[in-house]
């Protein structure tokens, strides 16, 4: 599209917890256009963290908010070919796509962990992501890592 942006879409807050932020982690949740088995995934998955984090005065939904907060990368890098050379340069993350990143980085880690059922899996890597441990944690430090190295090409910004 040259001419015009495309308009952003409305997502409806989900039915539970009344939050946008759970529809859109929803939606990259589901496979296939199966809406309800994602939520009802998510749901279990909040019951889990519930359960497994009695001693914690927060809400599963404050507690998942935090681990989304907590695998958040702020910079990332892009190749950038400055003559012949391909440089990786720092860039400064926009907001929508800081919570888009952390959002597939905490499904992607959830989905590779070993456990019995989907729920079981995600309870485990948002209190993993919590408690600032955990794949997608890791994958946050490796990025701000990354930037960091390259440092010195930041002023091949575009």
């Amino acid at each position: 599209m040259r001419k015009s942006k495309p308009k952003k879409r409305i997502l409806l807050p989900d039915p539970k917890f009344n939050d946008t932020l759970v529809t859109r982690f929803v939606n990259d949740l589901m496979v296939d256009g199966k809406k309800s088995t994602a939520y009802s995934v998510f749901y279990e998955a909040m019951d889990m963290v519930e359960k497994r984090m009695k001693d914690a005065e927060q809400s599963p939904l404050e507690v998942w908010k935090k681990a989304l907060e907590n695998i958040t990368p702020n910079v990332e890098v892009k190749s950038r070919r400055v003559g012949g050379a391909t440089f990786q340069v720092p860039m400064e993350v926009r907001p929508e796509r800081k919570t888009a990143i952390s959002i597939k980085n905490m499904i992607l880690f959830a989905r590779k962990r070993s456990g019995r059922s989907m729920a079981d899996k995600l309870s485990a890597e948002i209190i993993a992501a919590f408690n600032e441990e955990g794949g997608a944690y890791k994958r946050k430090e490796d990025t701000h890592r990354m930037a960091e190295a390259n440092r010195a090409f930041a002023h091949f910004r575009f």
